[in-house]
């Protein structure tokens, strides 16, 4: 099959014809129909970020139709459309057991051993890293049943595939990590493609005023497609300041999906006595915090770092389709742009663009994809 490889950091993604092995125990093998454009991925291409050397496939946002199963496999069948996520869950652990796969302490039980057993990807008789359990930056995915969840037929593939991390981790970060209630304020610093998720289940949620805070004008108009009953440029304005203003003394829940030191600390400040922030995004290089303890102890405030928004993919994967599918959960405006699997430099390059808010291969024939461009 044909799949785009990173062979060094930095070196960009290769369209090249590699081999993968047949699903063996609980495997399922998935015809890759749409496959989503992270930030994660490239940070992973381009830094020695997570356990995921090169020589590696990656892609991680992916939907398909499911084409054969492992002896062992009793979750799927063939012509299942499925949905991937980058959980990896065991099953069996405490954590996994009280409903938290997303704190599983034994992800790694999901993948081969590649000591023992041949390697789901391998190029020339080499093994290839499958990034994140995935590797769907592919033709085709081999991925254990618990990273996949089955969703409505009629559910478009480019919009299926946001809904296993973008979408898990912004709607999620909202719902589950925050658990924001009908009524209460909320701010969302950065309005990228997961802050405005976490902007449109703000609104599911009922919170009476939702303010996106970003550095760009575009991604401020589109925020207000999205949920956002307030805009705030930080780059021109003094967002704390504003941010009060518009809340009558700060919010009581404030995400940073950028996941910097600076963009923390604008959360903390712009919260109200008692609020919370949650770290939802990483930027590269991660960041620093520092914490007056007195402050943090008298206005009672919390810090919360939240992973794929605190997300049981099996449960909440088909509640983001349901809301889709009836109206409330916009995800059309999110893909901007749809690609073939040899323009995905390209694809992260146009994310760059403000007015870009999701790329997504579509087409995995060399040459540009139909649809939106």
């Amino acid at each position: 099959m044909r799949a785009a490889v990173v062979d060094a950091l930095g070196s960009g993604f290769a369209l090249q014809d590699v081999d993968i092995a047949e699903p063996v125990g609980r495997e399922v093998l998935v015809e890759v129909r749409a496959s989503g454009l992270c930030h994660t991925d490239l940070t992973v291409a381009t830094h020695a970020f997570g356990d995921f050397p090169p020589p590696v496939v990656l892609g991680h946002e992916i939907a398909g139709v499911v084409v054969a199963v492992g002896p062992d496999a009793g979750t799927f069948v063939t012509g299942d459309h499925v949905v991937g996520c980058l959980v990896q869950w065991c099953g069996h652990c405490p954590a996994c057991l009280g409903g938290r796969v997303y704190q599983c302490g034994s992800p790694g039980t999901t993948l081969r051993d590649p000591l023992r057993e041949e390697p789901r990807l391998s190029r020339a008789g080499r093994p290839l890293t499958q990034g994140m359990g995935l590797g769907g930056f592919a033709e085709r995915a081999l991925v254990h049943e618990n990273q996949l969840t089955a969703v409505p037929r009629r559910l478009p593939f480019p919009q299926a595939a946001l809904l296993g991390c973008g979408v898990l981790t912004g709607a999620g970060s909202v719902l589950n990590g925050a658990r924001v209630a009908a009524g209460e304020t909320v701010a969302v610093i950065g309005a990228g493609g997961v802050g405005l998720n976490a902007l449109g289940a703000a609104r599911i949620a009922g919170a009476s005023r939702i303010v996106a805070v970003d550095v760009q004008d575009g991604k401020l108009r589109r925020a207000l497609d999205f949920g956002a009953t307030d805009v705030v440029n930080s780059a021109t304005t003094d967002a704390v300041a504003a941010v009060r203003e518009l809340t009558g003394g700060g919010v009581q829940h404030a995400f940073d999906i950028v996941g910097a030191g600076a963009t923390t600390e604008l959360a903390l400040r712009m919260t109200a006595l008692g609020g919370g922030v949650y770290v939802v995004g990483l930027a590269a290089g991660g960041g620093d915090l520092k914490l007056s303890l007195p402050r943090l102890l008298l206005q009672q405030k919390r810090i919360q770092g939240l992973i794929m928004g605190s997300g049981n993919p099996r449960r909440d994967i088909p509640r983001y389709a349901d809301l889709y599918l009836r109206g409330r959960l916009n995800l059309d405006d999110l893909v901007s742009r749809e690609i073939a699997l040899d323009g995905i430099d390209a694809g992260y390059a146009a994310l760059q663009d403000p007015d870009v808010a999701r790329v997504v291969i579509t087409s995995f024939q060399a040459g540009p994809a139909p649809g939106r461009t």
